[in-house]
């Protein structure tokens, strides 16, 4: 069996939870953790038992035997110049979305690790929920057809609404609604967005945070179909613990309806009340196993470094999934429909001016 080196830029919710993925994965020989919250770090490499464990990233991108870095790194205005880095290093990158904040480094990006033949893919990890798997399935094999239109309704809650919008002036669109994105363009593919109108409010963390509470977003593609993506996250705090999705997938020859609301285990205690465990996006280990894509995701990241495969995403799509959302934030602010261009043209969003250079903290 090929064994790679694998470094992890950034250990917080999801990059905690990558490193332990690694640590027990026989595709990698020896993982080392960059993470500039000292103890942050300890905690994690205690975990995980790492080869190295630094507070300077770029001692990584140094180590000339690591083959891979998975980065992730908030605030968001890192990942391009983190990727960068790390694709100019020669290095397999995993990038947790989203991809760049502008499509020019997007582009840049792409360029860059084909140029060099190295693998560069986004976290999109919804596609490796199982329920999320058997909709691509059930267009794949046929049973529903073709598909024809989509609505896509995903809700976390107000305490990682907070944490997110208290760190970058990103849309629900930009950090949640894209997850729904990729999966919605996965299933329709070969198609393509050609035109966008999305409405968003702003009730409950304009005065705090100047962001969105939640969007909603319709989607034209190229050969007339349509799909609608709702987004937001200001749900109370107990409900669900942190996510809540509804998908509705109509085919020319039937229709598939998943619930991924996470109501379906319930906890009920005299201190803490009614909770639903066991519902974040990434997933959780509960005891012996994994519940959630976050483990799936990884795994299949080091396998197709060691095995020289093509990642399940690719970057190409992840721009794609670029364009939809910064037309929807275009579209949201004026308040009419914007066409997605054929052509490298780009629809482009400001640059969020809070840039943290080298932070590598908590993350969703």
């Amino acid at each position: 069996m090929t064994r790679i080196n694998v470094g992890i830029i950034g250990t917080g919710w999801c990059g905690g939870i990558r490193a332990e993925v690694c640590a027990a994965s026989p595709y990698v020989a020896n993982l080392h953790l960059a993470e500039i919250r000292e103890a942050r770090l300890k905690e994690v490499a205690d975990k995980t038992k790492p080869a190295t464990a630094t507070m300077d990233n770029r001692t990584l991108l140094d180590n000339q035997s690591i083959d891979a870095i998975i980065i992730s790194a908030t605030p968001e205005t890192t990942h391009y110049p983190m990727a960068k880095e790390s694709l100019l290093a020669g290095k397999h990158v995993f990038l947790e979305k989203p991809i760049a904040l502008e499509l020019s480094e997007a582009d840049e990006l792409i360029a860059l690790a084909h140029s060099k033949n190295l693998l560069f893919t986004i976290g999109y990890s919804q596609r490796f929920n199982p329920k999320f798997a058997y909709v691509k399935r059930s267009i794949d094999d046929g049973t529903i057809g073709q598909p024809v239109s989509a609505l896509v309704s995903r809700h976390i809650t107000r305490n990682l609404g907070n944490k997110i919008g208290g760190r970058i002036k990103l849309s629900p669109a930009a950090m949640e609604a894209t997850h729904d994105i990729d999966f919605v363009l996965w299933c329709f593919a070969p198609r393509k967005p050609v035109r966008v109108y999305a409405q968003e409010v702003r009730k409950i963390m304009q005065g705090t945070h100047n962001v969105p509470d939640c969007v909603w977003i319709i989607v034209t593609l190229d050969d007339g179909c349509v799909f609608t993506i709702g987004a937001g996250w200001v749900l109370p705090p107990a409900y669900p613990n942190f996510s809540s999705t509804w998908i509705e997938m109509v085919g020319t020859e039937g229709a598939i309806m998943v619930d991924d609301t996470h109501r379906d285990v319930t906890l009920n205690t005299m201190k803490r009340g009614i909770e639903f465990p066991i519902s974040t996006m990434p997933g959780e280990r509960v005891a012996h196993v994994y519940a959630g894509p976050m483990e799936a995701e990884t795994i299949h990241f080091l396998e197709c470094v060691a095995l020289n495969r093509q990642p399940l995403v690719t970057a190409e799509h992840a721009r794609m999934v670029m364009q939809v959302y910064q037309a929807a934030d275009q579209s949201a602010e004026e308040g009419r429909p914007v066409d997605i261009p054929t052509s490298p043209s780009k629809v482009s969003r400001p640059r969020p001016a809070d840039s943290i250079k080298n932070a590598t903290a908590d993350r969703t």
